[in-house]
């Protein structure tokens, strides 16, 4: 077991969409406060997922990339959780979690009219379907005092005309957030959920390079900029930390004040 201190010392992390973005952000912020092992997920970018594992071993903690496609259904969280039991059980030969975040998700900008069935089910299978059976698969394997994180948005704050179905499926992982709460108590294990508002990821980098979209971003903030991927894996840590253990059940805003 890694002796290296921190609040996060000894645990054991999975985080899901973990190549880029806020989901990178978060594993690397768990590894900065002394995680055991973490689990980077990614769907296709091998490259970027492995430079994440380079920077969180840099950081003292061991890490491996598992690629899973969660666009699969049911299919791809089997995928995930038979390469995260391999991996753990090859390193400290035993299989338990402390820290799950489900981070993964995509968010086609498609007006309502134009929606086809087949970008319906991917996003429901991503954002909602592989965050609600990857915690019930990995439930049995949660150590007491545990934390789950499911990454929202504040799209179920402020509507998003263009994002019908990415702010449904963000909806729904909400409520499975707050049902899940008093299931999970039993265990001291933590249930919440983060709402962002525009980051500055690789998601978003294209529209935010225009200057015109970039000031009308910032300007939705209250705080007048645009946030970072820092600004959210903050906020995620506090929740994963044992700081934390007496909030469970809460959507905590993350969108600097967006239009309020």
């Amino acid at each position: 077991m890694s002796t290296k201190a921190g609040k996060f010392s000894g645990k054991v992390a999975l985080v899901t969409g973990a190549s880029r973005g806020i989901g990178a952000e978060i594993a690397k912020q768990l590894a900065a406060g002394g995680a055991e092992w973490i689990g980077v997920h990614y769907a296709s970018n091998r490259d970027a997922a492995l430079k994440v594992v380079d920077e969180i071993q840099a950081l003292g903690s061991k890490a491996v990339a598992l690629q899973a496609e969660l666009s699969d259904g049911l299919s791809g969280v089997k995928r995930l959780w038979s390469a995260f039991e391999d991996a753990i059980r090859s390193e400290l030969g035993t299989v338990h979690l402390d820290i799950l975040i489900n981070n993964a998700g995509i968010a086609p900008a498609i007006p309502f009219e134009e929606t086809s069935i087949e970008t319906f089910e991917e996003v429901i299978n991503v954002n909602l379907k592989a965050p609600y059976f990857l915690t019930q698969t990995v439930s049995p394997f949660m150590r007491n005092g545990g934390r789950i994180i499911n990454i929202s948005t504040g799209f179920t704050r402020v509507a998003g005309p263009m994002q019908t179905i990415y702010s449904a499926s963000k909806g729904g992982v909400e409520t499975l957030t707050l049902a899940l709460a008093p299931h999970f108590a039993a265990k001291g294990i933590t249930v919440n959920a983060v709402r962002p508002g525009v980051t500055a990821t690789d998601m978003n980098k294209d529209w935010l390079a225009i200057p015109e979209s970039h000031a009308e971003a910032a300007s939705m903030s209250a705080f007048g900029r645009v946030g970072t991927t820092k600004d959210v894996a903050d906020i995620v840590a506090f929740l994963a930390s044992e700081e934390a253990r007496w909030v469970t059940g809460q959507f905590i805003d993350a969108t600097g004040g967006t239009r309020l």
